[in-house]
């Protein structure tokens, strides 16, 4: 592979960073990325399971792990939210109840 030099004038530069630092996302954006592909691959192994198939001791070890990873963050989610004043009256206490 050769690698060739790319030549760029100060102005060109200066507008390439600027246009970096305008295309950074606000927020979480990976979170929801992130989200999406655990649910979709988590929904396509639960599919393909069958009733009372076994996996091997790792998966099922990464498994237990992922899900506490995962309640964790969803619960501490939960409560920042309930903490920016939607109130105890619209917080639904068994959504707080995931993973036993």
């Amino acid at each position: 592979m050769f690698m060739k030099q790319i030549i760029l004038t100060e102005s060109q530069y200066d507008k390439l960073v600027k246009n970096l630092k305008e295309d950074k996302h606000e927020g979480s954006y990976m979170a929801k990325q992130q989200l999406f592909t655990i649910a979709t691959l988590a929904y396509k192994m639960w599919e393909m399971m069958e009733d009372g198939e076994e996996l091997e001791d790792w998966m099922e070890t990464k498994l237990a792990q992922s899900e506490m990873a995962v309640t964790s963050v969803v619960k501490a989610y939960m409560y920042d939210e309930y903490e920016e004043g939607q109130g105890p009256d619209t917080l639904d206490y068994n959504e707080l109840i995931i993973g036993k």
